[in-house]
């Protein structure tokens, strides 16, 4: 039987504050002198850990079950399967689950919970050493892991940073300090995980495609990174890949000068980037499992079904039936994109911390219609396609919000899964009305130019 919260948790939780604050403050001496930025650091880290710690209340307390509380418990069974036998914990990480393995565990470590599920597991193979220097607490874990994952959204915030500088403050809250975000992408989730991955896949290619520096490194990053997302969740790798290829895309052509030759290039690129995702998808079927290109869109219909089963505690919505076909999928394009960036709206909350998740969407909502009535939506569009990384960034936040809106039938798993879209998107917007800003200061600074001259 596994004790969340205990004795052990009281002392591990300031060590580790102490610890990460004097790693912290040493890495914020260091740099705030040359990158200004780094004025957010700490705040930001921090906030990550105490989201991290927050979760952990909240669900032994509040929901008193939940994934973050089985993951903590098939950790713990781990580490005890590892003290126990060192060589059968070693081939749970890197080997496949089997029988010989399944009986391995007995009373004494007890059996793990996600066993047999692929991707959960596969977080259980990723974190149960947090376990080790923490004594098995769960905080500790949390912490740890928090912490971890707080340095690919620093390395995030640190390519908008060099691309963006003027927003430095408005792209600090964006990556740590909206809510739903620090909170649920803290914990000991697959969530927290996922929007790292993201987190390195993006800056990765930025410093590849754009900084040219480091390539081995940030090759092998890539890798990792992609891996991670197609272990967790697949879905997210199938959302950035469209925003990638445009990407890659608009980076070689940007080189050729001849506007014909540009012109007739562009669809041939897109096509075989296309079909250099197909082929890749394809040929990763096996591994993608109920995610391969034959399974999605069944897998799609289920999970949403599934969701709006009576168990969820009426917690679930309906965007409606659709059928398993590219033509069904697409009828549903607006009510999902809808659905995953605005919802749960205020009056659909039912809990506390969904109050806080509609608070933050209407906010997320007014300022969306703010901003396409002031760019009068054309205008909007117009300067996505002004720079590689903000085409990216709102490509990306589409078609993962998307793929939410249309899978997820549940208010609670939704303000968790859309985690990864929602600075990107948030941020996209804020770009996007900076540069119409500075359009607008320009425009005024030429009239006014020509008044004096006139």
């Amino acid at each position: 039987m596994v004790e969340y919260l205990s004795i052990i948790d009281v002392i591990v939780a300031p060590l580790l504050l102490i610890i990460f604050y004097v790693i912290g403050r040493g890495m914020y001496l260091n740099h705030i002198q040359r990158e200004p930025y780094y004025r957010y650091f700490l705040t930001g880290m921090f906030m990550k850990v105490f989201g991290g710690i927050a979760v952990c209340f909240v669900y032994v307390y509040y929901y008193e079950a939940g994934d973050t509380i089985n993951f903590y418990h098939d950790n713990t069974t781990i580490v005890k399967l590892f003290l126990k036998d060192p060589l059968a914990a070693i081939r749970f990480t890197v080997g496949k689950t089997d029988a010989r393995i399944w009986w391995a565990f007995d009373f004494e470590t007890d059996w793990p919970y996600f066993f047999n599920d692929l991707y959960a597991s596969f977080l259980v193979r990723l974190t149960w050493m947090l376990g080790l220097p923490t004594f098995n607490s769960f905080i500790g874990q949390t912490m740890l892991l928090s912490f971890i994952s707080f340095f690919p959204i620093w390395r995030l915030y640190k390519v908008f940073v060099l691309e963006f500088p003027a927003l430095q403050k408005q792209l600090a809250f964006v990556m740590f300090f909206i809510p739903s975000v620090f909170f649920w992408g803290s914990g000991l989730l697959k969530d927290t995980v996922t929007f790292a991955a993201v987190s390195l896949f993006t800056s990765s290619f930025y410093m590849i495609i754009k900084l040219k520096e480091s390539y081995l490194k940030n090759f092998i990053l890539l890798f990792v990174s992609a891996w991670i997302m197609l272990k967790l969740k697949p879905y997210i790798f199938f959302a950035i890949l469209p925003g990638t290829a445009g990407w890659l895309t608009s980076y070689y052509l940007q080189h050729i000068k001849n506007r014909v030759l540009k012109f007739s290039l562009t669809p041939i690129l897109l096509i075989i980037s296309v079909f250099a995702g197909y082929i890749f998808l394809r040929t990763m079927g096996d591994t993608l499992g109920e995610y391969s290109l034959d399974k999605v869109l069944d897998k799609a219909i289920s999970t949403q079904q599934d969701l709006k089963q009576e168990y969820y505690q009426g917690s679930s919505f309906d965007i409606g039936e659709f059928e398993a076909t590219p033509l069904g999928i697409l009828s549903k394009a607006p009510i999902a994109l809808v659905t995953a960036l605005f919802r749960p709206y205020i009056w659909e909350a039912y809990n506390p911390a969904m109050v806080v998740s509609g608070i933050e969407n209407m906010l997320l909502l007014l300022f969306t219609i703010y901003l396409l009535v002031k760019l009068k939506v054309v205008y909007f569009f117009s300067y996505i396609f002004k720079n590689h990384l903000l085409f990216f960034s709102i490509s990306f936040s589409l078609f993962f919000a998307f793929s939410i809106g249309l899978t997820t039938a549940n208010f609670g798993a939704l303000v968790r899964y859309k985690i990864p879209a929602m600075p990107f998107f948030l941020g996209s917007l804020i770009i996007t009305n900076y540069f119409y800003n500075e359009k607008r200061k320009e425009d005024l600074k030429i009239l006014l130019e020509k008044k004096l001259l006139s």
